[in-house]
C-alpha cells in the first residue's frame, strides 16, 4: 500500500479508537475514584462510567463534543514521502468526520462558518517531532472546547519560584469550577516562553496516567498539586466530591532570568488520546489500545 493511504488508514483507525475507547489507565482511575467517591460525586462518576460502557458497546463516541482534532507525528529521518503524511491526516480526519460520525468543530474565527468536516487552516494541526530511525509514530488527542476554555497561561514572578507556580495551579482549578467537565486532569509546563509553556503542558496531556515525572522532585510536586486540587472539593462534574482532578502532569524549559512562563492545559475525563507506530515495511502497531483493526 502507499505511504499516504496507508498513513491516512492509519490515522483514520487512531481516530475512531480515540473518540470511543477510553485508554486503560483513564479507566481504571475513573474506576478508584468511583470506589473512594460519596453521595452526589459517586453517582456522577457512576453515570461517566456507565456512559463509557455504552460507548463501547454500540461503538460511538463517548462525548458528543469530539473535539478538536491534534496530531503528534514522531518521524523518523528516513522515513519516506513526509510531504504527503499532513495531507493524509487531513483525508483521514475528514473521513472520520463523515463515518464515525465525529461532530465538525472547525469554524472560521471571522466568518462564523463551520467547515463541516472538522478541517480548516490549521486544522487538523499537526505537531512534528524528528527522530533517528525509518518509523513514524501517529498520535491524535481530540480536545473538547470545555476543558480547552479554562486553559491557560501566565508570566509568573521569578522570584516567587514553585510557589508561585503551585498557586498558580489552584487557582487555576478553583476559576475553571465546572466548566471543564471535572474530573479533569492537568498538564503543566513552566519556562520557555508563553507558546512553549503551553505547548508543553499539552503534550503532558498524552502521558498515561500512571506514569510520573521521571525527577523525584517534580514527581512531587505532581502529587502535591493533584493532592491540593482534590481539596478544593469542586468534585465529579462540579457538584462536590473529593475527586476533582485525576491526575497531574509537569514538564519544563529553561527559561529567559527575566520571565517565568507558566501554562496549564487542563483535559476533561474524557482524556482521548491514540497512538499507533507505522514501521518501514508498512507493519503497523496499534499502542494504546490493543485492539484488532
Amino acid at each position: 500500500m502507499e505511504t499516504a493511504k496507508l498513513v491516512e488508514n492509519v490515522a483514520f483507525n487512531i481516530l475512531k479508537q480515540a473518540v470511543i475507547y477510553l485508554p486503560e489507565d483513564v479507566k481504571q482511575v475513573l474506576k478508584k475514584a468511583y470506589a473512594e467517591e460519596t453521595e452526589t460525586g459517586k453517582t456522577q462518576l457512576k453515570a461517566i462510567l456507565d456512559n463509557i460502557e455504552l460507548a463501547e458497546k454500540y461503538q460511538a463516541p463517548v462525548c458528543q463534543d469530539t473535539g478538536t482534532i491534534i496530531f503528534y507525528a514522531r518521524a523518523g529521518a528516513k522515513v519516506k514521502n513526509l510531504d504527503k503524511i499532513e495531507e493524509a491526516l487531513l483525508g483521514a480526519t475528514k473521513k472520520a468526520t463523515a463515518e464515525i460520525p465525529l461532530r465538525p468543530n472547525a469554524v472560521n474565527p471571522f466568518t462564523g462558518k463551520n467547515s463541516g468536516d472538522n478541517s480548516g487552516r490549521y486544522i487538523p494541526y499537526v505537531n512534528w517531532e524528528i527522530t533517528s530511525g525509518d518509523s513514524l509514530e501517529l498520535t491524535v488527542m481530540t480536545k473538547g472546547g470545555g476543558s480547552e476554555n479554562v486553559c491557560t497561561t501566565g508570566m509568573l514572578v521569578p522570584g516567587e519560584g514553585i510557589k508561585g507556580l503551585k498557586k498558580f495551579a489552584i487557582d487555576a482549578v478553583i476559576k475553571a469550577g465546572a466548566q471543564p467537565c471535572p474530573p479533569n486532569i492537568l498538564g503543566i509546563a513552566i519556562g520557555g516562553g508563553a507558546d512553549i509553556s503551553m505547548k508543553l503542558a499539552k503534550k503532558t496531556l498524552l502521558r498515561p496516567l500512571t506514569e510520573h515525572n521521571p525527577d523525584p522532585e517534580i514527581a512531587k510536586l505532581e502529587k502535591e498539586i493533584l493532592e491540593a486540587a482534590n481539596m478544593t472539593g469542586i468534585g465529579p462534574m462540579g457538584l462536590g466530591g473529593k475527586t476533582t482532578v485525576l491526575g497531574v502532569h509537569i514538564d519544563y524549559a529553561f527559561r529567559h532570568p527575566a520571565s517565568f512562563p507558566a501554562a496549564i492545559a487542563f483535559n476533561c475525563w474524557a482524556a482521548r488520546r491514540a497512538s499507533a507506530r507505522i514501521s518501514a515495511d508498512g507493519n503497523v502497531e496499534y499502542l494504546t489500545h490493543k485492539l484488532k483493526w
